[in-house]
């Protein structure tokens, strides 16, 4: 789009957190210029109608894996097919992570991000993984935070061996995050119990996928969120919890929230549909394709997410999108500790949310964009340039038409797999309209993104989470 060009949505519902009215959309320059009734354009600029439908903030991810090496194998989805994937479901920012090998120099594994997100056709913040700890990553974390926008940190309390790190290390990290205004993050299973556990099932013969979520019960996580909760709230530090999957998980968060902890806690949509049974299909590439860390639960917690959504105690939702390929998650075919962990969703995200909240009755559209977009910008200080569709923010606007109906597959996903989690079911709500500050990079079927038009999102530390200005 050329520089200065114009778009206007018009004749729409515009939904933010704060509320519904009919207004049309100016967007000129990659800005939200005007929004209002019966606006005016250009001569020559782009309409988009947006009649019977909704008119949203883009959605914000703040969790997926794109072009990642992990387990032998790297990631199904890039930087530019993923982005554009997520543009095609209405996604118009990411939040990646950067992954530093043992020992590496976080500064360095950020480059090498950089360069890969290079093609990235939407918007993009960079994560940092705390992979390990000592003395160098404590020093480079003071200009990954000022000097290159790197303000928030992944710690993991499992995968023991690999990225677990101990209590010890962990508090000495929320320490340096709170020094520097950085938001920490948790990956929060026990790592001890789960490779028990994992012993325990191979030693017995159980080799299948069953054997992946009985190695990671929800206790575990209920367990692992409470400790890196009262780690954080001793510290003085705010947290932010990935992927809450059990019920144990997302009481802990609220109790937390209630007495005043600057907690902010995080789901996904697959974990408020799918149950367990999944991994006892009988055909392995089916159960193999849904292993993710932490697992699908038993029923009964999709039930406690919903409420946790509702009562504001969880306030994103990301995808950890992970994409594998069905022969990639065939490596563990033999030992289910070997199948690649994640599944994808990053496109599948907004249209699911809607049919399961707004349409299920369980949100408003508003409480939608809040889960969906706000939230997530907020938290990582992204508000109000991303979020929102205040007069200056970025032109990152969806159109999605409530009446449209689609059937989720692999065979017509544009995320760079043959496996979806969401195989065959219809869901009603649909993006038809995408603009990335102000590029149409979605129009009704059409996928017009371009590798290198995202740029990269420098965040400054101290952001609102500080204040708990969250959900």
């Amino acid at each position: 789009m050329p520089a200065m060009a114009e778009t206007l949505v018009r004749g729409g519902t515009v939904v933010t957190e704060a509320g519904q009215r009919r207004a049309d959309v100016l967007c000129r320059d990659g800005r939200v210029a005007a929004v209002g009734e019966a606006l005016e354009a250009s001569p020559g600029a782009e309409i988009v109608d947006a009649g019977g439908c909704f008119v949203l903030p883009g959605g914000v991810d703040p969790h997926t894996h794109l072009q990642l090496p992990t387990m032998g194998t790297v990631v199904a989805d890039d930087f530019l097919s993923g982005t554009a994937a997520a543009a095609a479901g209405g996604t118009t920012t990411l939040l990646d992570f950067v992954g530093p090998e043992r020992g590496q120099s976080p500064l360095e594994a950020l480059a090498q991000w950089q360069a890969w997100a290079a093609r990235s056709t939407v918007d993009y913040g960079l994560h940092m993984t705390v992979s390990w700890w000592g003395e160098r990553f404590a020093a480079e974390m003071a200009p990954l935070v000022r000097e290159h926008g790197v303000t928030s940190y992944k710690f993991f309390l499992a995968y023991k061996g690999g990225l677990m790190l101990p209590d010890e290390q962990i508090v000495e990290g929320f320490v340096r995050c709170r020094e520097l205004g950085a938001l920490p993050q948790v990956h929060a299973e026990n790592g001890e119990l789960i490779a028990y556990l994992q012993q325990e099932l191979l030693a017995r013969g159980v080799t299948g996928p069953e054997g992946h979520p009985l190695s990671r019960p929800p206790q575990l996580e209920g367990e692992a969120t409470l400790r890196a909760v009262t780690m954080a709230e001793v510290v003085g530090v705010p947290l932010y919890v990935v992927h809450v999957s059990a019920a144990e998980a997302a009481e802990a968060i609220g109790r937390a929230r209630q007495r005043g902890v600057k907690i902010v806690g995080e789901t996904l949509p697959g974990f408020l549909a799918i149950d367990d049974s999944v991994y006892a299909d009988p055909d392995f590439d089916v159960a193999a394709g849904h292993v993710m860390s932490p697992p699908y639960r038993p029923k009964g917690h999709q039930e406690a997410l919903w409420r946790a959504l509702e009562a504001g105690a969880l306030s994103t939702t990301g995808t950890d999108h992970c994409c594998f390929t069905t022969a990639q998650k065939r490596a563990g075919a033999d030992r289910f500790t070997r199948i690649p962990n994640g599944c994808g969703g990053v496109e599948d995200r907004l249209h699911v949310l809607w049919h399961l909240g707004v349409n299920g009755g369980r949100l408003t559209p508003e409480r939608f964009v809040a889960l969906t977009s706000s939230n997530a910008a907020r938290a990582f200080n992204l508000w109000p340039r991303k979020g929102s569709l205040e007069v200056g923010a970025d032109a990152d606007v969806v159109v999605l038409d409530p009446a449209r109906t689609k059937t989720l597959s692999a065979r017509t996903q544009h995320q760079r797999t043959d496996f979806s989690v969401w195989e065959g079911r219809e869901v009603r709500g649909v993006v038809v309209h995408t603009l990335a500050r102000g590029r149409h990079v979605w129009a009704d079927g059409d996928l017009r993104a371009e590798a290198g038009s995202g740029r990269y999102l420098p965040r400054a530390p101290f952001g609102p989470v500080y204040q708990g200005a969250i959900g």
